[in-house]
């Protein structure tokens, strides 16, 4: 069999061992991708492919097993490095989709002294390689698992590097602003002039704002990758099942006039206008002796303490609100709950959304679905959800956290500033750079990127 011309790999960037992963999803498909990575991978290409190829050209031909017969025709893709996504020798084979063929494939290319990739490891030797940041590797995850349109478009922005770029330039702020301070220390004998403290203290203030308005972005995409976990809870036969119902514009959860009928947790996942909400139906909350029916109602409080939001259904005909009382006794005082008045389509109540003293009451028919309207607008505001946003990313939990230390950082800086306390002044600001270093890991931990990449797929 003929062979092209050897590339040049003199300039390649590899990796002293060559990894494999399948890249496609588990099943039967018309086509199906293994994708390696890393060392010279000549020796990979001639006793696969039964020759060398070009950088940037693809090849059609047999993939070839050990004593030459043909395990699958399909298509090879060489990528010389550091001209490749993870920085590396890349080579992809788009073969039949079939699960055998893939794992005859896959099985080849191990017994050529490659090994299996773990989890996340092509995006890991991406971001090491300098390809990407770390907030760009996340965004890669969070565009395969985007559930909505608006999470897409904000996982993509992410990837482009919106995101990185508004960190780095606040980055950049604070090394400059440290690097002033620091070198205002260096005059300690003398008191910082009028105009240098009137400076760094209006820097400081803008860097506040800065970070101020990069949290609110960074919420929104954290709402966007999470959504919100809502808890209905309630005396049995309220309506908490109808509700979920109604909710989900379909039949999820048993509805009768039999107390207790629901005696396990069931769980939708749906989505207001973008934003990703996953609501969980409970066992009704009352005295029993039934041992099922007091473990669906353990199961009830379990989810609770971990939920945004508790949707207290409290049927409108029968009202008590002493009875309403005691169930809030039994919920945790730091869990918000907002109370829903069900079936105003008997007791004639319009529809109506009430506010009184930092508590909220809705009134609606989970039947009719007639206040559902006000219920969602609802639980928008209570997450402050604004909808699709060109200055909206994906962001992590890690990604809120970091700016808020970079924030309490920045405000115990300005306090120092007003006690003219410079040294510890510098000592902030260098606890908010690294802080938002984390983010695009600038400033990590190997602990942290083992844990990050270990929740992608393979593959990837």
């Amino acid at each position: 069999m003929g062979s092209a011309p050897r590339p040049n790999m003199s300039h390649s960037s590899t990796s002293p061992e060559a990894i494999v992963a399948i890249a496609t999803p588990p099943g039967r498909g018309g086509i199906g991708v293994i994708r390696l990575s890393g060392g010279d991978l000549t020796f990979v290409m001639n006793a696969l492919l039964g020759r060398l190829i070009e950088p940037r050209y693809s090849y059609y031909g047999p993939f070839l097993a050990e004593d030459d017969s043909v395990l699958d025709r399909g298509l090879a893709f060489f990528y010389l490095g550091p001209n490749s996504f993870t920085g590396e020798n890349v080579l992809e084979l788009q073969a039949h989709g079939s699960p055998v063929v893939l794992d005859l494939l896959l099985r080849r290319v191990l017994s050529l002294n490659v090994r299996l990739a773990r989890p996340g490891e092509f995006t890991e030797r991406a971001f090491l390689n300098g390809k990407i940041d770390l907030a760009q590797a996340e965004a890669i995850a969070d565009l395969i698992d985007a559930s909505t349109e608006q999470a897409a478009k904000s996982a993509q922005r992410a990837l482009e590097g919106a995101f990185s770029r508004e960190v780095n330039r606040l980055v950049e702020g604070l090394i400059e602003l440290r690097l002033f301070v620091e070198a205002s220390i260096d005059f300690t004998d003398e008191d910082i002039d009028f105009l240098e403290e009137a400076r760094i203290s209006e820097q400081l203030e803008l860097l506040r704002q800065d970070l101020a308005l990069i949290q609110s972005s960074a919420r929104q995409g954290t709402l966007l990758r999470e959504g919100m976990k809502i808890v209905i809870v309630g005396r049995p036969n309220a309506g908490k099942s109808s509700l979920l119902n109604s909710m989900a514009k379909k039949d999820i959860a048993i509805v009768s006039d039999i107390p207790g009928t629901t005696r396990d947790t069931v769980r939708e996942h749906i989505h207001i206008e973008g934003m990703p909400i996953h609501i969980i139906d409970t066992a009704g909350l009352r005295d029993t002796q039934d041992p099922i029916e007091l473990e669906g109602i353990r199961r009830a409080h379990s989810e609770i303490d971990s939920c945004d939001r508790v949707l207290l259904i409290i049927d409108a005909l029968q009202a008590d609100p002493i009875e309403e009382e005691d169930l809030l006794k039994t919920l945790p005082s730091n869990i918000a709950v907002t109370r829903v008045y069900n079936k105003i389509d008997i007791t004639g109540h319009p529809p109506e959304l009430k506010t009184n003293e930092g508590e909220t009451s809705i009134y609606l028919s989970a039947k009719s679905g007639d206040g559902l309207d006000l219920l969602f607008s609802h639980l928008k505001a209570c997450m402050g959800y604004k909808g699709d946003s060109e200055d909206t990313f994906i962001a992590r939990r890690r990604h809120l956290d970091a700016i808020r230390r970079a924030l309490r950082a920045i405000e115990s800086a300005q306090l120092n500033l007003s006690q003219s306390r410079l040294e510890l002044l510098a000592e902030e600001l260098t606890e908010a750079q690294n802080a938002m270093s984390e983010i695009t890991g600038g400033f990590t931990s190997d602990d942290l990127l083992g844990r990050i990449f270990s929740s992608f797929c393979i593959g990837k």
